[in-house]
């Protein structure tokens, strides 16, 4: 009789072991989905007079209050226009580059706090 009990004992172990390894379905709700950037302009590897505008879209999930760009490591002040899914981000390129190839470098935190960066390398002429 002991060891029927034991083994009845043995399989309930078993089969909650198993049940806790599959884990529970509410993970999927806490995915990252971190900020996307695009439309930049001006393009890519462009040639650009010191001080020029530029401007970008991120998209809708980005927090815009977080939203970072530094152009050759020198922080930049941009406005940012909610566009109704995504924000529109225009600024202008710090005094003092010229001569040079700068990267506009973009950072943000999505609204579930995973950060999103991206950017692009254009060139500043004198």
């Amino acid at each position: 009789m002991k060891s029927l009990a034991l083994l009845g004992t043995l399989v309930l172990m078993t089969a909650a072991t198993n049940c806790w390894a599959y884990g529970s379905s509410s993970s999927s709700t806490k995915s990252c989905d971190k900020p996307r950037f695009s439309d930049f302009n001006p393009a890519e590897k462009s040639e650009v007079p010191a001080q020029s505008a530029f401007s970008f879209s991120a998209s809708g999930v980005s927090d815009p209050n977080s939203i970072k760009v530094t152009v050759k490591n020198q922080p930049a002040e941009v406005a940012i226009t909610d566009k109704g899914g995504t924000y529109q981000v225009s600024g202008n390129l710090p005094e003092g580059l010229t001569g040079t190839y700068a990267r506009i470098a973009i950072s943000a935190d999505g609204r579930n706090r995973c950060k999103g960066t991206g950017g692009w390398l254009i060139k500043i002429t004198d």
